[in-house]
């Protein structure tokens, strides 16, 4: 008799509850990775996230191959592949995890729980950090997912019965997809290796001025932990992060203040959002419209003019004429990776400014991010787009954005090199001084006239009668509840979003 545990987005061994329930069971495993092309295919995936992938993949079959059976990884339909392996093995069990991915997945997943239903081979599914599939009412939510963070990992030894015969597709190459090079330069590694170290260099001194420092584009790729990625692939899991981050936190408070690498308060900062990431992922989990629909059913009213293509292909590629804006999509176009402030402030402009449906620049901004989870993602990109129904409006003034988050211009200039010799009294506003622009475009819109549009459109639509019914329905099923008890219970910061 044999089990398959289908590994997707849980790139590890370790903290594997799928896993640790197969061998629990005795019988022979097949570590399963199912490389599905027409996934790829997919508009939100892209060339940066399948090399992630394969390094992710790389070195998930170096554990096994210690563990005493390789990675079996087979490119084709799921379906179709555990099919074929049905026919071949005895094959009693499958076991994963509960995904909350995109569409696709979603349908397929269906589809993989009718087929084990019929076929009579018991599929077992397990809760993915702390999100909750069909769980109706989020009152209890946050104490469901605090056990779920505290429960003790499995410190079983993970071993394989060899199993004769099993082999491996070779993974077709990203141009085989489909994907083509899309102007990453400098992306961090997708290895689980790499992102322990993250985490032990982030405790240990790097993340020291987290709290102050996290909104500035200049500081935050080094003082933000860069776990995202990490854990949108799996290589690493929440509760292993939060259980090592709450140990440390323990022997922080046994050392003299002076002496602490990094303060509580950052610390107590960071382990809210571990929280507030499965808090997000949960709003898609109970909402799959989510990724394409308004979850205000008012907002469908505007922004129905014809889509302005040419504002957004310069939002896109760097070009608005708004320096702060433009220098946040350069580095992400080439390093996969922003801090929160500039993601919520690139889709403030594209909304409000620009005036663009959220859905093209959701897609846009997808593909570029290492770190793209679904449910963050488009629980962000509506909240920032202002139609949720239940946020507060955030219209980030992109000038005043630059001057309090880069005040000398420094993040400016090193992704803008038309900008380099601009004087620091005109690098904020580069328009103003025409002569050294050396090329840079002139302003796209009017910044003060656009912003005053979209919050006159916006508050004029929030303060109707039918605004207001409709969103209490959306408030019981996706707002916030009550506080943890182990966590920081001050006014969540300005940047509490669902990246690190």
């Amino acid at each position: 008799m044999v089990q398959i545990v289908w590994f997707k987005r849980d790139l590890r061994l370790k903290d594997h509850e799928p896993l640790i329930a197969a061998l629990n069971n005795n019988h022979d495993i097949i570590p399963l990775y199912i490389l599905e092309p027409d996934l790829w295919r997919m508009p939100d995936l892209s060339f940066r996230h399948y090399r992630l992938l394969c390094e992710g993949l790389t070195e998930l079959n170096q554990a096994c191959e210690r563990a005493g059976q390789s990675l079996v990884i087979r490119v084709g339909a799921a379906i179709n592949i555990l099919n074929d392996l049905c026919q071949t093995y005895d094959v009693r069990a499958l076991f994963s995890y509960e995904e909350t991915w995109n569409d696709w997945t979603y349908q397929r997943d269906i589809k993989v729980r009718a087929w084990s239903h019929l076929k009579g081979i018991q599929f077992h599914e397990f809760k993915r950090n702390g999100v909750v599939r069909g769980g109706g009412s989020r009152k209890a939510w946050s104490q469901q997912w605090l056990q779920s963070a505290e429960r003790a990992i499995s410190q079983r030894t993970v071993c394989f019965n060899s199993i004769e015969s099993l082999s491996s597709d070779i993974l077709p190459t990203p141009q085989q997809l489909g994907l083509e090079h899309d102007g990453l330069l400098d992306r961090q590694s997708g290895c689980r290796k790499d992102g322990l170290g993250l985490l032990d260099s982030w405790l240990k001194g790097r993340g020291s001025d987290y709290v102050s420092t996290m909104s500035s584009p200049v500081t935050a790729y080094t003082t933000c932990s860069r776990l995202s990625t990490h854990l949108s692939f799996g290589t690493l899991s929440i509760r292993e992060v939060f259980q090592q981050v709450t140990q440390f936190k323990q022997q922080l408070k046994c050392m003299p203040i002076q002496s602490r690498p990094i303060d509580l308060r950052s610390v107590n900062a960071f382990l809210g959002r571990l929280r507030w990431h499965c808090h997000f992922i949960q709003k898609l989990e109970d909402e799959p419209s989510l990724e394409f629909k308004n979850l205000h059913p008012l907002y469908d009213r505007v922004r129905q003019s014809e889509f302005n293509q040419s504002y957004f292909d310069a939002w896109a590629n760097g070009m608005t004429g708004y320096p702060m804006i433009d220098a946040a999509m350069r580095a992400l176009i080439e390093t996969g990776w922003i801090n929160f402030r500039m993601r919520a402030m690139l889709v403030s402009f594209s909304s409000y400014h620009l005036w663009l449906d959220w859905r093209q620049p959701a897609l846009h901004l997808a593909r570029l991010f290492t770190d793209y989870e679904p449910g963050i993602h488009y629980s962000q990109i509506q909240m920032q787009s202002g139609t949720t129904g239940m946020n507060t409006l955030r219209i980030y003034n992109p000038v005043k954005q630059a001057i309090d988050q880069d005040p000398e211009g420094v993040f400016i200039r090193s992704w803008i090199p038309e900008l380099r010799d601009m004087p620091d009294a005109y690098i904020h506003s580069p328009h103003l001084s025409p002569s050294k622009m050396n090329g840079y475009p002139m302003p796209i819109v009017d910044e003060v006239r656009a912003r005053k549009h979209a919050a006159q459109t916006l508050y004029s639509l929030r303060r109707s009668v039918e605004h207001s019914q409709l969103s209490k329905p959306i408030v019981r099923r996706h707002g916030s509840r009550k506080k943890l008890r182990s966590v920081s219970k001050k006014k969540p910061h300005p940047d509490q979003g669902a990246l690190f």
